[in-house]
């Protein structure tokens, strides 16, 4: 019998079948959340929930009602596994809102840009690989890339983005380790979780130093529609054909579609549908034309604009509940999107604070969550996107109960033991 074998329980008969890769698989500590935030007196500053309530129920319906119309067969049938071509011609005029001119040939709709981040993930990644991302970055990727037994190497990042810098000194020791990079994964706009955008001066740096070094970039957009104030900078691979770009609907439209897509060079794009059809045959045809209906027939830049304004509202009354309540603790201040990044009082750990910030009724992510190697402790992430604004105001202040508790119990300690 193996070692594997001997641990067999009647918890788990099967433990001793499963790949070894089975065992990268955790809990995301965003989704483990899910079911305390789902408390109604609980505020939650917790999951990247879009506000799907600010878009009207009778523009989807009209989007339903139209689509079956015209295409309900086909949007009950397979399709091919690159997607609707009608679909993807109209994503084409999306991406070029950030500079972005593109063939249609060179599209794959996916489940999600989540899916997309996966098949990108098992093209690309044996173990052992390294993968470069922002420090700290998107739960979900390093998830996939955990999963593939990929090392994250997180690259520092301030108040604009990735350093170039710092990503030339990361890329030169791994080389002098010997360790073999596969791509760098970023979220340059209104990043999850720091809500820092990659600058217009950088983004030009960043793509010279990966294909100084022939490292693939994976651009990764579900937010830079949501600005504020001022449209981003052009995406990376306005830049760049050889950038890898993931976009989605989940943000801009409503997340229950799951629908997302990937721009990318024809030889990347051809293996990508080949991963599609193994994995899930064909995307979704009846989310793909309900989309595609909606981008015909309803005005849908107007309802981004609306979105904009939601979410910009959700941010100052974030920020002014910061200043109130917290006017010590430094905070990102975003220019869109959904997050704030805060960074807490020395000695404070965020993932151990947690259970004690729910016994206030109020849940946040810990910053934990966005780091490969588990740190992080010190920082925190809330998300303003889906609560009111008065919501957010009382989530903060029941946030700061538990923070200044926490600091006055250190300071106390530490008193004693000086």
């Amino acid at each position: 019998m193996t070692e594997k074998a001997a641990h067999v329980t009647n918890l788990d008969p099967w433990l001793d079948a499963y790949a070894a890769r089975a065992e990268t698989l955790s809990v995301s500590e965003v989704r483990a959340l899910f079911s305390v935030v789902s408390r109604p007196e609980v505020v939650s500053l917790a999951g990247g929930m879009p506000n799907v309530s600010a878009l009207p129920n009778d523009v989807l319906q009209r989007s339903y009602e139209g689509m079956m119309a015209k295409r309900g067969a086909l949007a009950m049938q397979y399709g091919g596994g690159q997607g609707d071509l009608t679909f993807r011609d109209q994503i084409r005029e999306l991406m070029a809102l950030e500079g972005i001119h593109s063939s249609v040939e060179d599209i794959v709709i996916t489940t999600g840009s989540q899916h997309g981040l996966d098949l990108l993930g098992g093209l690309f990644l044996d173990a052992g690989d390294v993968v470069l991302a922002e420090g700290p970055s998107y739960v979900g990727a390093l998830g996939i890339f955990r999963h593939y037994e990929a090392h994250v190497e997180h690259v520092y990042t301030d108040e604009n983005g990735m350093s170039p810098e710092a990503l030339e000194e990361s890329i030169a020791a791994l080389k002098r380790q010997g360790r073999k990079i596969k791509f760098l994964y970023l979220v340059p706009n209104f990043a999850n979780p720091s809500g820092v955008t990659l600058s217009a001066e950088r983004r030009p740096q960043i793509i010279e130093i990966c294909k100084r070094e022939h490292i693939l970039i994976l651009e990764d957009n579900p937010y830079g529609l949501l600005y504020f104030n001022e449209p981003v900078p052009n995406a990376l691979r306005s830049m760049d054909e050889n950038v890898v770009y993931l976009g989605s609907f989940s943000k801009i439209l409503v997340p229950g579609f799951r629908v997302g897509y990937v721009l990318a060079p024809p030889a990347i794009r051809d293996k990508l549908v080949l991963a599609n059809e193994s994995a899930i045959l064909c995307p979704t045809s009846f989310g793909q034309m309900m989309i595609s209906e909606y981008l015909s027939t309803a005005d849908w830049k107007g309802q981004i604009d609306t979105f904009r304004g939601v979410y910009r509202e959700r941010k100052d009354a974030a920020l002014s509940a910061m200043q109130e309540f917290l006017p010590k603790l430094e905070t990102t201040r975003p220019d869109g999107g959904f997050y704030l990044w805060v960074t807490l009082p020395e000695g404070i750990d965020s993932k151990a604070m947690l259970p004690l910030a729910v016994k206030e009724l109020v849940a946040y992510t810990p910053g934990t969550a966005f780091f490969g190697d588990g740190s992080g402790q010190k920082y925190l992430r809330i998300c303003y996107s889906y609560p009111t604004p008065e919501n957010i105001r009382v989530g903060i202040k029941r946030l700061a109960t538990v923070i200044n508790l926490q600091a006055e119990l250190l300071e106390t300690f530490t008193g004693k033991r000086s």
